[in-house]
């Protein structure tokens, strides 16, 4: 207790002596702090005396700088000025334009350009105490810029919107479908449809006509857009409009395509039709992309040349409608209007004669150039829509397919009037040798033709649809004709006097037919059944010829009672020698009569005839062979045995071999 005592007073002290020091310290330190208060409001004393010398130099350094800003944005809008009037002065672009565009359009338009780009500037810069006076000045000048370009676009449409030449349009061909002037099949005259070709040629390539030179399109397109931008679209329009449809319609009348009426169409003859129908088919694949030099330049009657033909006008309006395209290109222009009003007089001749024919009165002869322009309609409808796009052109795209549905709904009215003139066919010919009669060939002609024109006949039946397959719609078709010139042909038969004449004439018709049918297309469609049943007519006819033609003559061989033995006893045979000699001199004159007449007669078909000869021979030969075996011997004995026993049977054999040749009186043998 003691120690801890004597410990508290040092303990004490020791504080004490702390404590005194931290407060001389913190006197220390509040003096310095006063110190560096005073030093500070001196520099701040200091530093507000700076400033206020400083202040009216501030104020002239501000000043500069303000004028040296002013200075220079006054030098940049002196150059800008001044650039301005350096390329006009250094293109001499006021004297260019004051000059006229017609000796160097490109630096004519530069400098066109130029001027507008001066408006853009001082049109941007109206505080420029000049700015309206070079405006106005420059304005004007633009205006009679735009004058001078209207009228070189004139003058440029004017002098390459020239016809295009026949010949030039025949360079558009594959070299493949160029006949030469000697081609057979460019003859006018080789009318008729040999085969129909148009299948060989859906792979052909067309080139485009170049109706204005490459190198001025641009051109034209820049003319286009200056016209445009300069307020004249009418004017721009009108031009084009005028000089490219002019130029169509003299290139149509070069190729020969005229306007006519239905009237004009039914005064035609037959050939002078046909031949305008071609050139119309013609003429109408040219409109929608050459011509055959075939001497005048008007008649073509070969359904081949035909399709060659028709790729020209298709051609020419394909390369219109692309030069449109080209010069309005970027143009804010309605180009499908302006194409639809140059191409309209020339399509509405083109549609017209079209719509006159199927107009005009059907006949049999008319259904196949019928379904010749109903083809190329069809084939170029697409194209058509392509080409004559757009709202403007709707009335061109609806009078070609209407054109179509008129040509097609003709067509099938021309199937019925057809079977209608074949069963009723009044005409007084009468083949006289039984051979195949012209309506015959006519119409089995006609229906194999209609075969070639299976596909075009399917979107016929289309345009009508009855529900049933187009093939079958053909069958029917192709049916009802045949059977309508059987029923035709059964009445032209009646008029022979001679049964024989009769069958042989059926025979030989429907032999036609059904040989015709076999060798065509027409077998798929008519059938096996058709074609046997047919056959069967054919030998029904043939055993009809025989039996009323030979029974006479065989009956003359048929002695009753003549001696089944075989005896030449006349009275164990019954048969007397007057009776047999009768019978050998009837036998000879109805030969003759029967050879006389029969080898006038014809079998045109080599197959049956030789099949009809060996039938006629395989009951003729035998009876008379046994005939004169029998009774031969009766009248050899006596005189003048040739007068009754004239032919052996081998010469009846060699004569029954001139039997349906046709032969006439003077070429006949004994």
């Amino acid at each position: 207790m003691v120690v801890a005592a004597a410990a508290r007073p040092q303990t004490a002290e020791a504080l004490s002596k702390r404590a005194s020091m931290l407060r001389d310290s913190l006197q220390r330190s509040q003096g310095n702090t006063d110190g560096m208060v005073t030093i500070l409001g001196s520099f701040d004393h200091r530093l507000s005396a700076l400033e206020a010398a400083m202040r009216p130099t501030q104020v002239r350094t501000h000043a500069i700088r303000m004028a040296h800003e002013n200075i220079d944005k006054t030098i940049k809008a002196a150059d800008g000025i001044l650039s301005q009037f350096d390329l006009a002065r250094r293109l001499q672009a006021e004297a260019a334009v004051l000059k006229g565009p017609h000796e160097d359009l490109e630096s004519y338009l530069e400098a066109v350009d130029l001027l507008k780009g001066i408006v853009r500037f001082f049109s941007t810069n109206k505080n420029f105490k000049s700015s309206e006076g070079v405006l106005n000045h420059v304005n004007n000048l633009l205006a009679k810029s735009a004058l001078k370009i209207e009228e070189e676009f004139r003058q440029l449409m004017t002098t390459y919107s020239k016809p295009i030449e026949p010949d030039r349009l025949f360079d558009c061909l594959p070299k493949s479908l160029r006949p030469t002037k000697d081609d057979p099949d460019a003859d006018p005259g080789n009318a008729g449809h040999s085969e129909h070709p148009s299948k060989s040629l859906e792979t052909a390539v067309y080139r485009t006509p170049t109706l204005i030179p490459p190198r001025i399109l641009p051109l034209m397109n820049d003319i286009a857009q200056q016209l445009i931008q300069a307020g004249n679209q009418q004017s721009c329009y009108k031009i084009y409009r005028d000089t490219r449809g002019s130029a169509l319609e003299s290139s149509l009348r070069k190729l020969g395509v005229e306007k006519l009426s239905k009237e004009d169409v039914q005064k035609m003859q037959w050939e002078a039709l046909e031949a305008k129908i071609g050139n119309w088919i013609h003429f109408m694949r040219i409109a929608v992309g050459i011509l055959l030099r075939i001497g005048p330049y008007c008649v073509y009657s070969d359904l081949k040349t035909h399709i060659l033909l028709t790729t020209q006008v298709k051609l020419l309006l394909a390369g219109e409608r692309k030069i449109c395209d080209q010069i309005f290109d970027g143009v804010n222009f309605n180009k499908d209007q302006c194409f639809a009003e140059l191409t309209a007089n020339s399509v509405v001749t083109l549609l017209s004669f079209g719509d006159a024919v199927a107009k005009s009165k059907r006949s049999p002869e008319k259904l196949f150039v019928l379904l010749d322009m109903y083809e190329v309609m069809h084939e170029l409808q697409p194209e058509i829509e392509v080409i004559f796009e757009g709202k403007s052109c709707s009335e061109m795209r609806e009078a070609s397919l209407g054109l179509a549905k008129r040509l097609a709904q003709t067509a099938q009215e021309t199937f019925a009037d057809f079977e209608e003139a074949v069963e009723k066919d009044a005409s007084k010919t009468i083949v006289n040798d039984g051979t195949v009669h012209p309506l015959t060939s006519y119409v089995i002609n006609y229906v194999k033709f209609l075969f070639d024109y299976q596909s075009t006949l399917k979107l016929l039946f289309q345009e009508f649809e009855t529900g049933s397959e187009t093939e079958s719609q053909l069958a029917v078709v192709t049916m009802r004709i045949m059977q309508a010139l059987q029923n035709n042909l059964d009445g032209k038969s009646k008029q022979y006097r001679d049964p024989a004449l009769t069958y042989l004439f059926l025979m030989n018709n429907i032999h036609y037919m059904v040989r015709s049918v076999r060798r065509s297309e027409a077998k798929d469609i008519l059938g096996d059944d058709w074609i046997q049943r047919h056959r069967r007519i054919v030998q029904q006819n043939a055993n009809q010829y025989k039996r009323v033609a030979w029974a006479k003559i065989l009956q003359t061989l048929s002695v009753q009672g003549a001696g089944s033995t075989g005896s030449s006893d006349l009275s164990s045979s019954g048969v007397s020698r007057a009776m047999i000699k009768e019978r050998f001199k009837s036998f000879n004159m109805q030969f003759e009569e029967l050879h006389a007449k029969q080898s006038q007669w014809i079998v045109p078909d080599q197959e049956l005839r030789e099949s009809l000869r060996l039938a006629v021979a395989e009951v003729l030969l035998p009876a008379y062979r046994s005939f004169v075996k029998r009774f031969g011997n009766l009248v050899e004995n006596g005189k003048n045995p040739h007068k009754y026993v004239r032919y052996s049977p081998e010469m009846v054999e060699q004569l029954l071999g001139e039997f349906f040749e046709g032969q006439q009186w003077g070429e006949q043998k004994r």
